[in-house]
C-alpha cells in the first residue's frame, strides 16, 4: 500500500518554506507522493455548481483564497526532496494548451527524475473557463484527445497527431519523460470520469471516499477496451479507522490520500510536518498490502 499527502497546495502550504517543510517531513516518513488541486481563477459570485458540496459551493464561504499554480508549487518543492512522487489531484486539463503541458509536465518530470503523476480531470467551473477562453461545452472530448496527443509527444521520436483539435507533424518537444511517459490518473467522483479512467487512464482517484460502484465501473470498461483491468492503479481516501486498510488492499486499491489541509472539505487528518512525521509506522505497518 502506498500514502499520499492530499491538497498540499493549499492553506499554510502557500507558504514557500511550509511547503518544503511539509514535503520533506513527507518523504522522511515514508510517503509515496504529495498531490495539487488546481483553480487558475475563480470568478466571484460564481453559479456552476460544486459537486462535492450540498450547497454547490466551494468550502471556506470566500472566493479569493489564495491557490498556487500546482505544476510551479510541485516544481519548487521537487527541488528540495529527492524520492517523494509529486502528482496534481486533478489538473483541469481542457482548460490547458496540451502542447505546452505536455512539455512542462516533461520537463518537470525530467528535472525530478521521472517523479511526476498527471491527475486530470475536465471541470465543472463555467465561469473559470470562460475567463480563460476555453471552451466547456466539449471539455470531455478535449481531455480525451489531449491526453493522446501529449502522450504521443512523451513517447514518440517524431511526435506527429491530427485529431479534431490537435495538429501537428515530426514535432519535436524535448526532454522526454524520464520514461517517456506519465502515469495519468483520472480524477472525478463520476460515471464519465470513471470510464474516462477504464479508456485511457493509468489510474483512477475518485474525489471522495471509495466509490465502489465508480471503481467496478471503471475497471469494467477498462475490460471493453481491451486493458488490464488490474492494471488500473486505485487511489482513494483514507480510511477514518485504520483498521479497514486491509480490505482496501485486498479490493485492489493501491494508494490512499491523507488530507493535510482542510481548505478542500476535507477534514485534515495531518496537522502538520511533525504529524507528518508520525505517520511512519503506519506506513510500514501497511506497507506489504
Amino acid at each position: 500500500m502506498k500514502f499520499g499527502l492530499r491538497y498540499c497546495n493549499i492553506g499554510r502550504y502557500i507558504d514557500p518554506a511550509q511547503a518544503v517543510e511539509l514535503v520533506q517531513a513527507g518523504e522522511e516518513a515514508g510517503f509515496e507522493s504529495a498531490w495539487t488541486v488546481e483553480h487558475t481563477v475563480v470568478p466571484d459570485g460564481y453559479q456552476s455548481p460544486y459537486p462535492y458540496s450540498p450547497d454547490g459551493k466551494m468550502p471556506g464561504g470566500t472566493d479569493d483564497f489564495p491557490l498556487p499554480d500546482p505544476l510551479i508549487w510541485m516544481a519548487y518543492v521537487a527541488a528540495a526532496t529527492s524520492r517523494i512522487r509529486l502528482g496534481t489531484a486533478i489538473l483541469i486539463l481542457p482548460q490547458h494548451n496540451p502542447v505546452i503541458t505536455a512539455k512542462q509536465v516533461a520537463t518537470l518530470d525530467h528535472m525530478s527524475g521521472g517523479r511526476i503523476l498527471l491527475g486530470i480531470g475536465v471541470g465543472w467551473m463555467k465561469e473559470e473557463f470562460d475567463a480563460i477562453g476555453a471552451s466547456f461545452h466539449d471539455r470531455g472530448k478535449r481531455a480525451d484527445e489531449y491526453v493522446a496527443a501529449m502522450r504521443e509527444l512523451w513517447s514518440s521520436d517524431r511526435p506527429t497527431f491530427h485529431g479534431e483539435f490537435v495538429h501537428f507533424d515530426a514535432a519535436f518537444c524535448k526532454p522526454q519523460p524520464v520514461n517517456k511517459s506519465v502515469p495519468i490518473i483520472v480524477g472525478g467522483d463520476s460515471k464519465f470520469a470513471a470510464r474516462r479512467a477504464g479508456r485511457l487512464g493509468d489510474g483512477y482517484f475518485p474525489a471522495r471516499g471509495a466509490p465502489w460502484d465508480l471503481i467496478d465501473l471503471a475497471r469494467r470498461t477498462a475490460g471493453e477496451h481491451g486493458r488490464d483491468p488490474d492494471a488500473l492503479e486505485i487511489t482513494t481516501s483514507v480510511p477514518e479507522d485504520l483498521d479497514d486498510i486491509p480490505k482496501l488492499a485486498a479490493a485492489g486499491v493501491k494508494r490512499l490520500a491523507v488530507p493535510v489541509s482542510s481548505g478542500a472539505g476535507l477534514r485534515a487528518v495531518i496537522s502538520g510536518p511533525e504529524d507528518a512525521l508520525k505517520w511512519r509506522g503506519t506506513i510500514e505497518t501497511y506497507a506489504d498490502l
